[in-house]
C-alpha cells in the first residue's frame, strides 16, 4: 500500500515558500526541516508565483471547469442508438404529414 496523502494548511505551505523565496534556502533544506518532499516544496512555490496565496489553498476534491451540474453522459450502444433515430424518424414523418 501506498504513502497516505497529507494536508497541510495555508500557514504550514507559506512558512515553506517564505523559507524558500525570501530566507534562501535551498528546496531540499526546506523539505528536511519541515519533514516534507522538496518536489512538494518546489510545487508550492510555483502555486504562489502563480496564483499568491490562493495557489496554496486545498484543491483536490474540488471539481473545475464547465462540467459543474452538467450529467455525466455515456456512448450509446448501437442497437440502443438505432432504435432512438428510427423513433425521431416516425415522429419526423407524423409532424410532416399533418
Amino acid at each position: 500500500m501506498g504513502k497516505k496523502r497529507r494536508t497541510f494548511n495555508i500557514e504550514f505551505k507559506k512558512k515553506a515558500v517564505d523559507l524558500y523565496l525570501w530566507d534562501g534556502m535551498g528546496c531540499k533544506a526546506v523539505g528536511k526541516e519541515l519533514g516534507i518532499e522538496h518536489t512538494t516544496v518546489l510545487r508550492w512555490v510555483r502555486h504562489f508565483e502563480a496564483e499568491g496565496l490562493k495557489g496554496l489553498e486545498e484543491k483536490r476534491g474540488k471539481t473545475q471547469g464547465s462540467t459543474i451540474g452538467h450529467p455525466s453522459t455515456y456512448p450509446e450502444d448501437t442497437e440502443t442508438k438505432i432504435k432512438r433515430l428510427e423513433a425521431e424518424n416516425e415522429m419526423l414523418k407524423k409532424l410532416l404529414q399533418v
